[in-house]
């Protein structure tokens, strides 16, 4: 009896201690996979949490797992393990070429086995509208270095495209505009002339500021437009205002485009300079009245000079007439000068 309790005895801890080694494993295994799925759970929030789409593909190309970022940018949900390279539902080249799933930098990582850089395409969403995006598939391998799958990240490059395509607009636009100018002021020498070499630099560059200080004005809306009442107030800056102003002006705001404004510029600088010259400015106490309004389809903008010298009625056109038909002629408008003895009434009326 003694050797057979001796010889049972100790198998009874060694079972008690084989099992709580196994429970032990089965704890420790629960907790690394329990541990695993909260690591995989945070990743999932992570990727969902980016704003750039990220999508995985297993070694043919499948889709495993895309973030909700992907869902915005191709318009639809894609199905896992069925759609195939990409989350998009139509793929296009950069210059909008139908691309084939099959064909797109995803599939081509995959197939070749490494990084896909610097390309660019165009992906359709079902309701038609189109993203243009950089993508980044990267190929994921095993520890042999076999291919298991690939990883790839889509940015959306909407607003650079339309950076680029307005700086494109506005190059062009520019060149439009300095092309434009040059041919007015090429026009405006050509009109200029003078007795002696120094009348002609005055008056030559007294029509310059005015186109100048027109396209300051454009310049400072962006181009979109400059106000008629700034364009006056500009050219008679040294007659308005002050103790006794000499010059009043009025009208509704009036917003003009650029090649109105250059026009405008040029009339408005001929009156001042013939009103400083000869009328109403030359003499003191002599005044102008500048207002505009708007009768049926037209603008109609008048200028009244009073108390200068007595007017005669020129007896040939001169050439600040000269450019001033002219400038208004380019807006489809029309010019009456009127020399009352009192001073001259000019009305200008272009389509409004």
């Amino acid at each position: 009896m003694s050797r057979t309790q001796g010889t049972t005895r100790p198998n009874r801890p060694a079972t008690r201690g084989a099992q709580g080694r196994d429970r032990g494993t089965v704890a420790v295994l629960a907790r690394a996979e329990a541990d695993f799925r909260d690591r995989e759970l945070r990743y999932r929030q992570l990727l969902d949490a980016l704003p750039a789409a990220i999508y995985t593909t297993d070694a043919e190309g499948r889709i495993t797992f895309y973030n909700e970022a992907c869902v915005d940018f191709s318009g639809r949900r894609p199905e896992l393990g069925t759609d195939e390279w990409c989350v998009s539902w139509r793929l296009y080249t950069a210059d909008g070429a139908p691309m084939a799933h099959d064909q797109c930098p995803m599939a081509v990582a995959l197939r070749e086995n490494r990084p896909v850089r610097g390309a660019e395409a165009v992906a359709e969403r079902p309701d038609g509208s189109r993203v243009p995006f950089i993508p980044y598939p990267t190929p994921l391998r095993d520890a042999s270095g076999a291919v298991v799958g690939a990883v790839n990240m889509l940015v959306d490059i909407t607003h650079r495209k339309q950076a680029e395509e307005r700086l494109k607009l506005l190059s062009s636009e520019v060149d439009h505009r300095a092309n434009n100018l040059l041919a007015v002021v090429q026009a405006t020498v050509r009109l200029t002339s003078a007795d002696t070499v120094e009348a002609f630099k005055t008056v030559l560059q007294g029509r310059i500021r005015a186109l100048a200080r027109a396209h300051t004005l454009l310049a400072q809306s962006r181009w979109e437009g400059a106000d008629l009442h700034a364009l006056v107030a500009e050219e008679l800056e040294p007659y308005v205002g002050g103790a006794t102003p000499r010059v009043w002006i009025s009208g509704p705001a009036h917003p003009l485009d650029p090649r109105s404004a250059q026009c405008m510029a040029m009339a408005v600088h001929e009156l001042a300079t013939n009103a400083a010259k000869y009328g109403s400015l030359a003499k003191p106490g002599g005044q102008v009245q500048i207002h505009w309004g708007y009768e049926g389809d037209d603008l109609l903008f008048h200028w009244t000079e009073v108390g200068g010298a007595p007017v005669v009625t020129p007896g040939r056109t001169g050439v600040g007439t000269t450019v001033m038909q002219r400038a208004i002629r380019q807006l489809d408008g029309r010019l009456r000068l009127d020399w009352r003895p009192e001073g001259l009434a000019c009305e200008v009326a272009v389509p409004r």
